[in-house]
């Protein structure tokens, strides 16, 4: 079998069970048992493949077939300028969450040292890209998930970080450690009863901890600006990411924990999506 049929029959299993990206998951997922960039297998489209290879490629495809997220298959997500392990003890990093990143690095001079907190860190895309742009600046992510807290570890120590990152394993209402100049969190932000309408890949397959934000949404958006009202420092700033229709009401909160929002920064759909406020 070349790589051309391989691919035929993987594009026709996933097509049959309504992988809506069908093309495109075969040759990521042949690329990855070939060990080649994709490119390149695109090139070599009539080279023969050994028979282990075929089997781990299906076995790709039978992952993906029952609609498990390409990046939990590939153990990898690009995220801002860096690849991040992810496992499903973590969220995917999803393009969104890199308004978040983005408008941390507005509030933060290059030369600028500031002390910054991750809350719900995951993977710890969000606070290791702002590290890895701001050289003088140090931060701490927590988590209360210890899985995710170990992987968060090990991004760190793939892309080199020494003493400039700490992790916790900690739910924020039992952490007191420090004063932040700058606090940064993507929560769960989906209500409870929604999650059940999500596709398949996310439902079933990314952790119900990082999705679920309670009844009406708010659970953990407001736990996280009642602590962060504790932990920053005055006129610190506070960068939120939020869902669907979120603005209002998650505006009320901050406002109630004495916090001025300072924008509120829409993705590329146009949805409002990240908001920054200050602490008074």
């Amino acid at each position: 079998m070349n790589c051309q049929e391989a691919l035929n029959k993987g594009i026709k299993i996933l097509r049959s069970n309504n992988i809506k990206s069908f093309n495109l998951d075969s040759e990521i997922l042949l690329a990855l048992s070939l060990k080649l960039d994709r490119s390149r297998l695109l090139l070599n489209l009539n080279k023969e493949i050994k028979k282990n290879q075929s089997e781990v490629f299906f076995n790709f495809v039978d992952r993906r077939k029952k609609s498990e997220p390409i990046a939990y298959i590939l153990g990898f997500k690009e995220f801002w300028k860096n690849n991040f392990i992810v496992d499903k003890s973590v969220l995917i990093p999803r393009p969104d969450t890199e308004i978040v990143v983005e408008q941390a690095l507005k509030e933060i001079k290059v030369n600028e040292s500031k002390q910054i907190l991750d809350v719900g860190t995951g993977s710890g895309c969000i606070i290791l890209s702002v590290l890895n742009e701001r050289k003088n600046s140090y931060g701490y992510g927590i988590d209360i998930s210890k899985k995710a807290i170990n992987l968060a570890k090990n991004n760190a120590k793939i892309q080199h970080f020494r003493n400039r990152i700490k992790f916790f394993n900690s739910d924020i209402d039992n952490f007191y450690f420090g004063k932040y100049d700058l606090i940064v969190s993507n929560p769960p932000y989906i209500r409870m009863f929604d999650i059940e309408a999500l596709d398949k890949d996310i439902k079933f397959f990314e952790p119900n901890l990082a999705l679920n934000g309670g009844v009406d949404g708010y659970s953990k958006i407001r736990k996280v600006i009642k602590k962060s009202s504790l932990l920053i420092k005055k006129e610190g700033k506070l960068i939120l990411e939020i869902g669907f229709n979120q603005v209002v009401k998650t505006k009320k909160i901050l406002k109630t924990y004495g916090f001025y929002v300072n924008r509120i920064v829409k993705d590329l759909s146009g949805i409002s999506r990240c908001i920054v406020s200050t602490k008074l």
